[in-house]
């Protein structure tokens, strides 16, 4: 994706293992209102295809995953 994302909402789970990152913004999700772009920032790899599956199954919408130097940046619209 060229253009930048700019959250509504960041969740710092860098050195959260599985499931804390997943969990930490199903949280921030539920409480968020509809069209809430939240950036979850993480490095476990795990969380790289569990966010992708959770967020296809829960119905919102993966709007890019940006993978950095020692982290990965997943931003999330809710539906």
């Amino acid at each position: 994706m060229t253009e930048t994302i700019t959250p509504d909402v960041t969740i710092d789970a860098r050195g959260a293992g599985c499931p804390g990152p997943l969990m930490d913004l199903i949280g921030k999700i539920k409480k968020a209102d509809s069209g809430t772009v939240v950036e979850l920032q993480t490095s476990d790899r795990g969380s790289t295809t569990d966010v992708p599956e959770w967020v296809e199954k829960a119905g919102h919408e993966l709007l890019d995953s940006v993978e950095h130097d020692d982290y990965w940046s997943l931003y999330v619209e809710k539906a």
